[in-house]
């Protein structure tokens, strides 16, 4: 569908370029851009293998452990019916801390882990069972506390300071983590109040 939405996008604007006479404005702004996609993918590198060793760093050094040791009471928490013990739970509490350190690369192995082994336990396995709508909610809108590729696109820019937003990216991503948690409870309520 996405793809449609491009063409149509793309078609619609040469067809308007066309119609006013500014065709060879579209070639223009199609070489410039690319130029500069070229030049932004290269200045982000530096910043970006920065935080990636930073973040390996945290890995290496066991912090992610401590920070699973915090997040354990959460997890019992939002899944109460899932035997603490569980692989389904270990690999949901790396992905949550490593979706909380801004290490999204790292988070999705374990998030693919952690659907897996949520299926093993599902009672229906044509349908996602409460615990992996859960997980889904807390993945899609995890807590982040170093938003690290919007802090490397900020500084490729030319940002003056590129982590002032970590204070405003903090209360976003808690505000959207909330807010999905409280919209997962609430439909599975309603759905289950429709089913009777």
């Amino acid at each position: 569908m996405i793809n449609i939405i491009w063409f149509a996008m793309m078609f619609i604007g040469l067809v308007v370029a066309a119609a006013t006479g500014k065709i060879d404005a579209v070639s223009e702004v199609i070489f410039s851009s690319a130029e500069q996609a070229v030049a932004v993918a290269f200045s982000m590198i530096s910043v970006m293998t920065f935080w990636l060793g930073i973040m390996k760093i945290i890995e290496k050094s066991g912090l992610i452990h401590w920070v699973v040791k915090i997040l354990r009471p959460l997890s019992v928490l939002l899944f109460p019916r899932l035997p603490q013990n569980h692989p389904a739970v270990h690999a949901i509490l790396m992905n949550m801390s490593a979706n909380l350190l801004g290490m999204g690369s790292a988070a999705t192995p374990f998030g693919l882990k952690a659907m897996q082994e949520l299926q093993k336990l599902n009672p229906d396995a044509g349908s996602a069972s409460d615990e992996m709508c859960t997980f889904l909610a807390v993945n899609t809108s995890s807590i982040t506390l170093l938003p690290t590729t919007v802090i490397a696109l900020r500084a490729a820019s030319g940002s003056q300071n590129p982590t002032e937003i970590v204070g405003t990216t903090i209360m976003a991503t808690l505000v959207a983590w909330t807010t999905g948690i409280i919209a997962e409870r609430l439909l599975r309520n309603f759905s289950r109040a429709g089913r009777r």
